[in-house]
């Protein structure tokens, strides 16, 4: 009898499953932040500014910090740095933040220092203009932020490989511009390792303000390591006690494996939850 009732449901199921198969289910987007075309005067043009918002965001008067991502367009790495945030408010291990990304279109344009290396110029003809991509960070792009949404006062500026580059570059020539300093295997061997070079002189000039600066870099060749080493021992000489800073290695990661972890790494050392008295 339950032989027989099986075989007929086995019979029946080629009829029903075509008419389920043409069900109409319409798909819903997902939304996960706001990206806007902000007008620039410095850049030339409509830039592509991304930006999530934690979840509890809407539903209240909080203010948040700002962490200020390189290369953050949708096609670049907004998704997995807002994760990463979205994450962190899930399971409570960081506190809220704002992320914003700033998309790059010319990245040896935009966030590489001029060289005068004849192999470079010829290669990037357009290198070179990361001082115009900071006047735009600072006169556009953090004002947009500051007046559209709740921010605290307290910023980050976080990228990797030239990003990472133009984060150390920052830091050494415009200190004041950010809190805190996120730089992911910095593309220091560019216009020969001059800045790497030159840190100390510029780590001489800086004031006493408080600020934070994180490196790391993955298994990425002696000349990598050496550079980064320069940089390192030119802040252990030089740089004043209101600068922490920390240089982690990971050897375990290449310069294609390295981002996200040392990300999540940065986002639990920045935006710690504090701990209850």
């Amino acid at each position: 009898m339950i032989r027989g009732f099986v075989l007929c449901l086995a019979a029946l199921w080629p009829l029903a499953a075509p008419a389920a198969a043409q069900v109409a289910v319409e798909p819903t987007p997902i939304t996960i932040g706001q990206s806007f075309a902000l007008p620039s005067t410095v850049m030339g043009g409509a830039r592509e500014i991304n930006v999530w918002l934690p979840p509890g965001y809407a539903a209240g008067e909080m203010r948040y910090p700002v962490l200020y991502l390189l290369d953050g367009g949708q096609a670049q790495d907004f998704h997995h740095i807002s994760g990463i945030a979205q994450l962190g408010t899930i399971v409570g291990t960081t506190r809220d933040v704002i992320v914003v990304g700033v998309a790059s279109v010319d990245r040896r344009n935009e966030l590489a220092l001029p060289t005068d290396n004849p192999e470079l110029i010829a290669r990037y003809p357009t290198q070179g203009q990361s001082d115009r991509f900071r006047r735009f960070l600072a006169k556009e792009v953090q004002p947009f932020i500051d007046i559209r949404f709740r921010t605290n006062g307290e910023t980050a500026l976080m990228g990797e490989s030239l990003a990472g580059l133009f984060v150390v570059e920052t830091f050494l020539k415009e200190p004041q511009m950010f809190d805190a300093w996120v730089a992911v295997s910095p593309s220091l061997w560019w216009d020969d390792g001059r800045l790497a070079q030159q840190s100390g002189a510029h780590l001489r000039d800086h004031s006493n303000d408080p600020r934070t600066l994180i490196l790391t870099l993955g298994d990425e060749g002696a000349e990598a390591r050496a550079l980064m080493d320069t940089l390192v021992a030119n802040l252990r000489n030089h740089a004043l006690p209101g600068v922490t800073w920390e240089f982690q290695p990971r050897p375990g990661e290449t310069h294609a494996t390295i981002y996200h972890g040392a990300a999540l790494d940065a986002f639990r050392r920045l935006y710690a939850v504090p701990s209850a008295p």
